[in-house]
């Protein structure tokens, strides 16, 4: 029985995602919890692309009308991803993380909870940490872009947004899974939106509800207002915008931990201040999810914690702090879309050999 979910455990750490194994084994509690023998062993035969039932079920050696019938449970159960061409339903592999994980976010208990937190620590410091390309890139809030920096369309969340033909609101997980656990914040709960292809994943599987362009950039207000990290799909094209806060996110709750949280993120700024405009108020210290600045006197930033997320600067009264674009060869291009954000990491997961 354990082979099965080891083969599941190796096929998953193939995808750009990854889900290296630990010594203790959690990652396999984990899919005990999620998928049963048959599942696990039918999505080691799924690909990175979307294929029809007949050509899984040939590859599987399995009958394809009983494949069509499980497939089609396991993209409702948020196992797998389905999509359709035509009429014909389409299915891919789904990476752990982000992917199966957060498809479950209607499905938690405390034991998954528990063994999940355990394991992401692990996750973020084999995979996300080591590689350059992440699945997630940090963009400034609109409030702390100056008239004179020349930001581009995919760096604006307001123009992402307004860009989508199809919009899913949907719970953040993160932040829901420690409530279920007694420790969450008061932020907004609905504040992950899904674009395109995804939205419409989410929606069939009731883990998410259309949404107007309007309703988005209300949400996205909201969360600006509350202090939330914006981080979109890594790509020119996302397929989704996080909103997040460093008490609950997974992905800065782990970032944070790193000794210079600017090495594993994808962003293309980092905040500054004018010691002789800053009154030492701290109202930035405590907007920063990353303990990127300290208080003497004045402010002062150490650019090696800080993500260029601009919660600073839209904090500071006095206009003290700004955000610096970082030079040319420095700043974040992102792939065109999320196909080619994929590929990348598999190429560099392969130069590195993990």
């Amino acid at each position: 029985m354990d082979e099965i979910y080891m083969n599941l455990a190796a096929h998953l750490d193939r995808l750009p995602g990854g889900f290296p194994k630990t010594e203790s084994g959690v990652e396999l509690r984990i899919l005990r919890r999620l998928f049963s023998p048959a599942e696990a062993e039918v999505a080691t035969c799924l690909q990175l692309s979307p294929e029809t039932a007949d050509i899984i079920a040939a590859r599987a050696g399995i009958d394809s009308a009983a494949m069509a019938d499980m497939l089609e449970a396991m993209s409702r159960k948020g196992l797998i991803l389905r999509s359709e061409k035509d009429g014909v339903p389409l299915y891919m592999a789904a990476q752990f993380m982000i992917g199966i994980w957060e498809y479950h976010v209607n499905e938690l208990n405390e034991g998954l909870i528990r063994d999940v937190n355990e394991y992401i620590p692990h996750l973020m410091k084999e995979r996300w940490g080591k590689q350059k390309t992440r699945q997630l890139r940090v963009i400034p809030v609109s409030a702390s872009i100056r008239a004179e920096i020349e930001v581009m369309p995919y760096e604006v969340a307001e123009k992402i947004i307004s860009a989508q033909s199809k919009i899913v609101v949907a719970p953040c997980i993160c932040r829901k899974e420690h409530h279920l656990m007694g420790k969450g914040c008061n932020n907004p709960m609905e504040t992950c939106l899904i674009f395109g292809g995804s939205a419409y994943y989410y929606e069939r599987n009731g883990i998410g509800r259309s949404i107007s362009i309007d309703t988005a950039l209300d949400i996205l207000r909201q969360g600006m207002e509350s202090g939330l990290v914006l981080q979109p799909g890594n790509a020119q094209k996302p397929s989704n915008i996080c909103m997040c806060c460093g008490c609950c996110c997974q992905i800065l709750k782990n970032i944070k931990t790193f000794e210079h949280p600017a090495d594993v993120v994808c962003t293309s700024y980092y905040a500054e201040v004018e010691s002789e405009t800053c009154i030492g108020c701290g109202a930035c210290v405590e907007k920063c999810q990353m303990n990127a600045i300290e208080m003497d006197e004045t402010a002062r930033v150490d650019i090696r914690r800080c993500i260029g997320c601009g919660l600073c600067v839209a904090a500071c009264e006095t206009d003290a702090v700004h955000l610096v674009q970082k030079e040319n060869q420095d700043r974040w291009v992102p792939p065109k879309n999320t196909a080619e954000t994929y590929l990348r990491i598999i190429a560099e997961r392969r130069s590195m050999n993990f």
